[in-house]
Formats: structure tokens, C-alpha cells, sequence
């Protein structure tokens, strides 16, 4: 296992210097065949050229390659990568430190990641295994049929109702009979409150993780159907093992593997931003962040971002890898 480890981490290593080279290359390409990033710090003023060169010089983008068509710059390329080594990630055209942004930012997503989670958890682990424990038998195509019409309801579509419809009518009836700082004022509030975070992102999360929840109560139904068929399963039955013993000691962990690849997907997916959600809810997170980054032309804080979730990224799937092993006696790396 030490070894696959070691494997796996220096393969991340290669792969995080791939990404930022990728990101470098064609936010330097988008530079040079765009204009200089820097006027956005001026906003709607017409800056002078000293005020322009000041701040490029700031933001490290007074080399002269980005003046270029086609030069990769190695040298500012070099110049980030020895920032990263030494934790610092740049700034944003405001001059705040981009670790500080997503220090503030990222709590909220993954605050919201974490009631998404719970949500399909429950709902896809309890439905897709009553789903496989019944194949065939009408709660199995009840089960599937709702799976489909979920996911066939766009997430979008459910915030707006949600929004427009129930929490605005919903948020007043709780004001005026329960007050406005009670729970259910801040459960059906419209819009995020960073006062009460928890309860301001539990109904979206909620709505995210039913929505979610369609492709995940099939892909544990899938993997329990497979594992029923599995000759270990067989023998325990043999064995006058009890079927709930069967069910939560041969079917659920054996099935495991690829639930716990969802969750990590899920959990970079998240951490990047449910854009939508964040968006519709105004919940400062990180897809809130890279939105208006992109939005502001905010060069160095998009690279910033974008370089901290790739870390995440491999981190986590480093750690889902190791995971396998731990769930399903079969897998053996060594």
C-alpha cells in the first residue's frame, strides 16, 4: 500500500504541473490576443500609461511576452510556480490575498456540499438498495420511474419555483408569526444570510441533493444487483446467514466502491461551486468567486482558484483510491 501511495502521489504531482501549465498557457494566450487584463482595475476610468504600467508591474504582467501572439512566457510561468511552492497563490485585482478569498468562500460550499451529501446519501443508499433488494416487482419500477422524473426536472427550474413560489410567501408567514430571527424565518429566507449560514443553505441543499439524488439511486441499485449475483452472497445464504447480515455485510460494503467514486467527485464538483444554486441563492461560495472573477476579467484570482481546487481535486481522488481498498477485501494494490 506504501508503495501505491508513493505511486499515486508523485502521478498527482505531474498532474497538478500539467494543469497549471495548461491554465498558464491559455490565460497567457487569452492576454495576448484579448488585451492587457490590467485595465479592469480601472473599471470605467481611462487610465494613464504610468497608472497602467503600475499595475502591471503588480500583477506580474509587465513582461514583455505577453505582448507576444504565441510566447508561452516560461518566464512568469516559473515566477507563479515558485510562489505556490511558498503558499502564495496571488491576489485579486483588489489586492486580497486569494487564500483569504477562498478561506471565506469556501466554509459556505462546503457547508452546502455537506447537506447535498447527507441528502443523496440517504435517499440514494435507502432507494437503490430497495430498488435492487425488489428487482423486478413494482416498488423496483416505482423507485426507477421517479429516478427518471427527477432527473429529468432541471435544478434551475426547481430554485426558481422554489424561490418565486414558496420561500418569498413562506419567509413572510414565518416573520410575522414566529419573528424574524426564529428558524423559519431563516429556513425559507430567499437569499443567503452569512449570520445564519447553516439554515440559510439546508433548503437549497436539500432541493440540490433530491436533485442529484436520481442518478445515484440507479448507480446503487446497479452496483447491489451485481453484488446479489456475486458468488460470495450465494455462499453466505448457504450458510443460513440472517438476509439482513447478507444485505449490510456482503451486499452494501461490496457495493461500495463505486458510491464512495461518487462522493468524491461529488465533493470536487461542490467545492468548485454549485454555480446555479450559489447563484440563484446569492451564497457567497466558490463557484459565487470564479463567476465574478470571470465576469471582472480578474486574471489572477481566476488562476489562483482554479490552481487551489485541482489541488483539492487530486488530494481527494488520491484519497477515494486508497478508500477502495478498505471497503472491498478483493482490491489489493500490492
Amino acid at each position: 500500500m506504501g508503495r501505491y501511495i508513493l505511486r499515486r502521489s508523485l502521478q498527482a504531482v505531474g498532474t497538478l504541473f500539467l494543469v497549471v501549465f495548461v491554465l498558464h498557457l491559455l490565460t497567457t494566450f487569452a492576454i495576448q490576443l484579448n488585451g492587457n487584463p490590467a485595465l479592469a482595475f480601472f473599471g470605467d476610468r481611462v487610465p494613464s500609461a504610468s497608472q497602467v504600467a503600475a499595475v502591471e508591474a503588480r500583477f506580474g504582467l509587465d513582461d514583455p511576452c505577453f505582448d507576444q501572439v504565441g510566447n508561452p512566457c516560461l518566464g512568469p510561468f516559473a515566477e507563479r510556480l515558485a510562489g505556490y511552492a511558498q503558499g502564495d497563490f496571488g491576489t485579486n485585482l483588489r489586492g486580497r490575498e486569494v487564500t483569504d478569498i477562498v478561506a471565506t468562500a469556501a466554509p459556505n460550499t462546503l457547508k452546502l456540499f455537506a447537506v447535498v451529501t447527507v441528502t443523496w446519501l440517504v435517499m440514494g443508499m435507502f432507494l437503490g438498495s430497495m430498488a435492487a433488494r425488489w428487482r423486478g416487482r413494482p416498488a423496483d419500477h416505482g423507485i426507477r420511474m421517479t429516478s427518471v422524473l427527477i432527473d429529468a426536472f432541471p435544478i434551475f427550474v426547481l430554485l426558481l419555483v422554489y424561490r418565486y413560489v414558496f420561500s418569498v410567501p413562506l419567509s413572510e408567514w414565518a416573520r410575522s408569526t414566529f419573528g424574524s430571527d426564529s428558524l423559519p424565518a431563516q429556513l425559507f429566507r430567499p437569499s443567503f444570510d452569512a449570520d445564519h449560514a447553516w439554515a440559510s443553505v439546508l433548503v437549497p441543499g436539500l432541493l440540490l441533493g433530491l436533485a442529484g439524488s436520481a442518478a445515484f439511486i440507479r448507480l446503487v441499485r446497479a452496483s447491489q444487483l451485481e453484488s446479489y449475483a456475486g458468488e460470495h452472497v450465494r455462499t453466505a445464504r448457504s450458510k443460513g446467514l440472517h438476509e439482513r447480515h447478507v444485505l449490510l455485510h456482503h451486499v452494501v460494503r461490496n457495493s461500495s466502491v463505486p458510491v464512495v467514486t461518487a462522493v468524491g467527485l461529488t465533493f470536487t464538483e461542490a467545492l468548485a461551486g454549485a454555480v446555479i444554486t450559489e447563484g440563484m441563492m446569492n451564497i457567497y461560495g466558490m463557484g459565487g468567486v470564479l463567476w465574478e472573477a470571470v465576469r471582472g476579467s480578474d486574471i489572477g484570482l481566476v488562476i489562483g482558484v482554479v490552481t487551489i481546487l485541482a489541488i483539492v481535486t487530486v488530494v481527494v481522488m488520491i484519497v477515494v483510491d486508497v478508500a477502495y481498498a478498505a471497503l472491498d477485501p478483493r482490491i489489493r494494490y500490492e
